[in-house]
């Protein structure tokens, strides 16, 4: 497993992880739907991480035997709960509207179905170099293949 890492900056953090995302992607020789189904997903989770979460922010993407497997937006609040709690919620309910989301989930409703479920929130560190140690979350997606199928997410270790 090879891990690849992105300082996001705030107020840009949405914009960079898209073009990241994009260009490993392209590079993967994933389709411009799968590509921009991808984009959609990693910009909401930014701007979340934003919105609702401290600096540092950082795009981590996996990649399994040299494919681009899962992505991930980590940020520097340990807090689980809220996420955990939404991506509960949209599992276990078939149709949810969007007012009942009108204040906080949207994000991650987009997330977890252009995702097609394969969307999750785990503790982890920050990895980058000022800010390396520092207890946070990610927000995790699984990332569509050359194929078109998406990889189950590995079972790391909340510090790994």
């Amino acid at each position: 497993m090879r891990v690849t890492v992105k300082v996001l900056h705030a107020g840009s953090a949405s914009r960079r992880a898209r073009a990241v995302v994009r260009e490993v992607l392209q590079r993967a020789g994933v389709n411009e739907d799968d590509i921009a189904d991808a984009e959609v997903i990693v910009a909401e989770l930014a701007a979340n991480a934003e919105r609702h979460a401290r600096p540092p922010y950082e795009l981590r993407i996996f990649s399994l035997y040299g494919v681009p497997a899962w992505c991930e937006v980590a940020d520097g609040d340990p807090d689980l709960y809220e996420v955990r709690i939404i991506l509960d919620l949209l599992r276990s309910v078939k149709e949810i509207g969007l007012p009942l989301l009108a204040e906080n989930g949207r994000g991650l409703l987009l997330a977890r179905r252009l995702s097609r479920g394969h969307c999750r929130v785990r503790p982890v560190t920050i990895f980058t170099s000022g800010d390396a140690g520092t207890p946070g979350k990610a927000v995790a997606f699984a990332l569509p293949t050359h194929s078109g199928s998406r990889l189950t997410f590995p079972c790391l270790p909340a510090d790994h």
